[in-house]
């Protein structure tokens, strides 16, 4: 998994096998978004609107949205409301102001009920209006307000005088007339426009007379995050978070997957691989009580990143393995004796596996020939603290185990425990679980053979059950 990309087949399987685990982190995330909307009670948030007429531009529009919330309106504002504790530092962070099409400013007030966000809003509002008129007042210059009126009766003076010289020409019979009054007309056009300008660069005059627009609709639903936003992001965070995990974990796991790094970690060689049916997930070191009974509960005690099994043969082709198996263990023994089966507590793969090797050995004449009553001995080992018995008729050990399951270092542990114990370790084998193929008609001539039991019996098991 370290080195495979994440793939949605990759999600999938997490989705499907850590469905229970998901299921209550959702839930507890919901429950964690409940609560802190417990903590943060709810907000309302009205809305007035401010129309400011005249020609205006966009950075003079964003200007004005800055003014409506400073602290001179907002001050304003808190102190025409008189609400016990709460001030104008504290409202300044409730208010908010921005720019709409049409010379529009849209100013929004948060509060704890519907009523006083209105209010606030409102006031705001007013305040704003109250605020941007005595600006414009307290800029104009009476002494320009009154130079500019007189340029404009002296204007309109000169456009009478230009109409009467207009009149008093040659009307048109002379090239010198028409000249006069095409000149007089160009005259009168450059000081209208000149007037034009003069009244545009006024925003004392053309820009008062801001209006609020009616007063603030009272809010009917919180704003957001309401209570049920805070629960479903909270769910849906508590669920993202657990996949994400478990994917991080996949990505850095050191679990071994492939032979030869299994053969390496044991330091022997693989004498083959063999397969067992999927009657049931494979487990993890359970342990007992009540943490070992909410992993079950919670489905975390079986291996997710494993992938689907696939489908084998019937009985028959899965014991053509394990004889196969048992053929190579005659070939590594160096004399005829018994060989010790180690398997990881907690691989149930591994443990089944093991139970068909010793009972495919106790059933074969190669081996039975030798005069040994039971040619392999199963034993469980912790791969926290790894303890194989003594040598004793023992020729050698084998290691039974599942692929993707363990690490480097607990395989090296298993090694040198048999190696303290005075065991060699003659080789591995690598268990898998396989779907049962529908059992097939068998060829004319070809006799069956009888099923083998799961596990051995009497006296092949040392060491405690596994």
């Amino acid at each position: 998994m370290s080195d495979d990309t994440i793939r949605l087949v990759t999600v999938g399987r997490i989705l499907r096998r850590r469905r229970r685990l998901l299921a209550v982190l959702a839930v507890i995330g919901a429950l964690v978004g409940y609560g802190t909307s417990v903590l943060f009670p709810p907000r309302y948030t009205a809305s007035a609107s401010v129309l400011l007429p005249g020609q205006w531009e966009e950075r003079e529009l964003l200007t004005q949205a800055e003014i409506a919330t400073s602290s001179a309106v907002v001050d304003r504002a808190a102190a025409t409301l008189s609400w016990k504790g709460v001030g104008g530092g504290e409202l300044r962070d409730r208010v908010s102001a921005r720019t709409a099409d049409g010379n529009i400013i849209k100013i929004s007030g948060t509060a704890g009920t519907p009523q006083r966000a209105q209010q606030l809003s409102d006031r705001v509002a007013q305040q704003f209006v109250t605020f941007a008129a005595r600006i414009a007042d307290e800029s104009t210059d009476p002494d320009a307000a009154a130079g500019a009126e007189a340029l404009r009766q002296k204007v309109a003076q000169t456009n009478r005088r230009i109409t009467d010289l207009a009149d008093a020409a040659d009307p048109g019979r002379t090239v010198e007339g028409v000249q006069a009054r095409t000149e007089l007309e160009k005259l009168r056009t450059a000081l209208q426009e000149a007037m034009k300008k003069l009244d545009d660069a006024a925003p004392a005059t053309n820009k008062a007379g801001m209006v609020v627009m009616g007063p603030a609709a009272r809010p009917t639903g919180e704003a957001p995050p309401t209570r049920t936003q805070l629960v479903v992001a909270g769910a849906l965070l508590f669920f993202l978070l657990a996949v994400l995990g478990h994917l991080a974990a996949a990505r850095v796991s050191r679990r071994l997957r492939t032979e030869p790094e299994i053969a390496a970690a044991l330091g022997s060689a693989l004498l083959g691989t063999v397969e067992v049916p999927d009657e049931r997930p494979a487990h993890r070191p359970e342990g007992s009580g009540l943490w070992a009974w909410i992993r079950r509960l919670l489905g975390v005690d079986t291996r997710w990143h494993l992938p689907t099994p696939r489908m084998s043969g019937d009985e028959a082709d899965r014991r053509i393995r394990y004889r196969r198996v048992c053929a190579r263990l005659r070939e590594q023994l160096p004399a005829a004796g018994q060989l010790l089966v180690v398997v990881p507590d907690g691989d149930e793969i591994a443990r089944r596996a093991a139970g068909q090797l010793v009972a495919e050995a106790e059933s074969d004449p190669s081996w039975n020939s030798s005069g040994t009553e039971h040619p392999l001995s199963l034993v469980g080992v912790s791969v926290f603290r790894p303890l194989v018995p003594d040598r004793g008729t023992e020729s050698g050990a084998l290691v039974v185990l599942s692929a993707d399951c363990w690490t480097a270092g607990e395989l090296a542990g298993i090694a040198e425990a048999c190696a303290d114990a005075g065991h060699e370790v003659v080789g591995g084998v690598v268990a898998g679980a396989v779907r049962a193929h529908p059992t097939r008609t068998r060829p004319v001539g070809r006799p069956p053979r009888h099923a083998t039991p799961s596990s051995p019996v009497g006296g092949a098991v040392r060491g405690g059950s596994v």
